[in-house]
């Protein structure tokens, strides 16, 4: 098993399959890429790198973008990697999951966190700034019947969509699917930003009012995050709260260690200059010692972003 200098097992991995993506999404974070080239790695590449780590305990893999699903190989993809990992999951923005969900779960998906941050079409393209909606609702309603759990990612903002969190928590009741509420989240050096001020909405309140409302509380071994059973007009919704901001508790449990889209590793979204590259290795000829090896110097690297 792979530990890193603090004592934190490092159990999964999110690769970024591309920086590409079909929607414009104003706050979007891009998995803390910031920089970068166009260079993606080839299936073959991301089934090799996930059969090295699942030999040093890494289980559970999360595919990531940009969108993972503009690549034309994605069930490729998921069909190569599923055979080395326990939890195969990807993150997306369901534009085409109307389409996917079906051939993806043959592939191997297991899971899938839809981006959704509105039911309000006007709302919806103010943030993402694509006219999609009702494709997306379609997709989610397809995803439901071949992936579980199906997660709706609900990135809250203040002055667009804070006033749509119990909608959603209803949304989620009615269709299956699992609400996870997300905080804004920023490098501490943009904290005073205008953007970051005018649009975080801190769900420390939201949290506590869940927990008057949840019949039941479980909670997560990453981050320690709590899931809340909500009782609705439609039945029991789960409803997850990711507070990643000044949030000890949630860094000190961190089991995640990312992988850019051009073939680095990545020890934390809102670090800087925390990236190892492993696919020029790769592509030079090394040895799979050789990439565990750059994959350990890596997980060293690895500190909590707010201790």
């Amino acid at each position: 098993m792979l530990i890193d200098r603090f004592g934190r097992p490092v159990t999964n991995l999110r690769i970024s399959l591309t920086l590409d993506c079909n929607y414009r999404c104003f706050f979007c974070h891009r998995e803390g890429q910031t920089s970068g080239t166009s260079l993606e790695m080839t299936p073959e590449e991301i089934e090799r790198l996930v059969r090295i780590a699942s030999h040093l305990g890494i289980r559970k893999v999360k595919l990531t973008g940009g969108e993972p699903t503009v690549r034309d190989d994605i069930v490729e993809i998921v069909r190569r990697i599923k055979p080395h990992v326990i939890d195969l999951s990807m993150t997306t923005n369901g534009s085409r999951m109307k389409e996917l969900s079906r051939p993806l779960a043959k592939a191997g998906l297991d899971r899938v966190n839809i981006s959704l941050h509105s039911l309000k079409p006007d709302v919806y393209r103010r943030i993402t700034g694509v006219d999609m909606l009702n494709v997306v609702l379609e997709g989610v309603e397809e995803a439901v019947r071949y992936l579980r759990p199906v997660k709706l990612n609900m990135t809250v903002m203040r002055g667009l969509n804070e006033g749509e969190i119990w909608d959603m928590v209803e949304f989620a009741a009615k269709t299956g699917t699992v609400l996870q509420l997300i905080e804004l989240e920023t490098p501490r050096e943009l904290e005073e930003t205008g953007f970051f001020r005018k649009y975080f909405y801190p769900l420390k309140p939201v949290e506590k009012e869940l927990e008057k409302r949840a019949t039941e509380t479980h909670e997560r071994r990453m981050h320690r995050r709590k899931k809340y059973l909500i009782p609705t007009d439609h039945g029991i919704a789960e409803v997850e709260v990711v507070r990643s901001m000044h949030n000890t508790v949630f860094c000190a449990n961190c089991t995640r260690l990312r992988a850019t889209s051009s073939g680095s590793f990545k020890t934390c979204l809102l670090r800087r200059n925390d990236t190892v590259n492993f696919l020029t290795a790769m592509r030079n000829g090394a040895s799979d010692a050789e990439i565990v090896d750059i994959l350990k110097r890596a997980v060293l690297m690895r500190e909590p972003y707010w201790r």
